[in-house]
């Protein structure tokens, strides 16, 4: 497969089968994914006048595109625990692009992800179109953010923060920043939000690189497509549901972030063995 230098994955070493699996897997994916973002907008036109900022509907279609891809990729999902009812937020350990398919096939969810992202090639266009919500790391900004936040959950929709800030290798969860988890301690939320901490574990096949489905560093995206597309035997991925705890038991957002890496950190270990 792949040659992998400090972090940096090179352009695959692909055969003939690979190729092939490039082709049949990629020519079904594109047109899953891309038919299904055409009829998501189409539906929205219809969602936006009779709901407004709630979405009853387009997120079963994430969902679904999601569900499609994970089988096109060939990967195992397993999934422990369940979704939390109820008003409330989650937060995951982050791996890669492949996270958006993994979070959204277990559950209806909407991303929350720095401004960087909505300029990115192909991801960000399909992020702003699912409702993700963008945040950028401006102090000034920071009040009129949570205030975003405290609109979206209101209305109902489950957003997923990746505490770590950035992605990892898959075989590590990298320290938690608190930041984000202010947003969650304003007056009106506080007393009534949960958060649950979500663990999302990477399972290479045998005889590759453990750190395969991991996108982190100068990494390029298409380079890394093309790695997974290719890759056979696949491996799998292992969502892990946590109970979800009451923000209000928590004295603060650091003391809240600290508890939800521990559980996370705790569980991804175990996990890998």
């Amino acid at each position: 497969m792949s040659d992998w230098l400090s972090g940096r994955l090179v352009v695959p070493r692909i055969g003939g089968a690979g190729w092939l699996r490039v082709v049949l897997r990629g020519g079904l994916l594109g047109p899953v994914v891309y038919g299904g973002l055409a009829l998501h907008l189409l539906l929205r036109l219809v969602e936006w006048p009779l709901f407004g900022a709630r979405r009853p509907i387009t997120p079963w279609i994430t969902q679904g595109v999601c569900r499609a891809a994970i089988a096109i990729l060939g990967l195992r999902l397993t999934v422990r625990g369940r979704p939390m009812e109820g008003l409330g937020a989650v937060v995951a350990n982050h791996a890669g692009w492949m996270d958006i398919f993994a979070l959204n096939a277990v559950q209806r969810i909407y991303f929350v992800a720095k401004s960087e992202v909505a300029g990115w090639a192909g991801i960000g266009w399909l992020a702003r179109a699912t409702g993700t919500l963008f945040i950028t790391r401006k102090t000034g900004l920071a009040q009129a953010q949570a205030a975003e936040v405290e609109l979206r959950l209101r209305a109902g929709h489950r957003l997923l923060f990746f505490p770590e800030g950035t992605s990892s290798d898959a075989l590590r969860v990298l320290p938690f920043k608190s930041t984000l988890f202010a947003a969650f301690f304003t007056p009106d939320l506080r007393p009534l939000l949960q958060i649950q901490p979500v663990t999302v574990v990477y399972h290479a096949p045998p005889d590759h690189d453990p750190r395969l489905y991991g996108w982190w560093g100068d990494m390029a995206f298409a380079p890394h497509l093309l790695q997974v597309l290719a890759t056979s035997p696949q491996g799998g991925v292992e969502v892990i549901f946590h109970p979800p705890v009451e923000v209000s038991d928590f004295p603060d957002r650091k003391a809240l972030a600290a508890y939800c890496e521990a559980v996370i950190r705790h569980a991804h270990v175990a996990a890998r063995g």
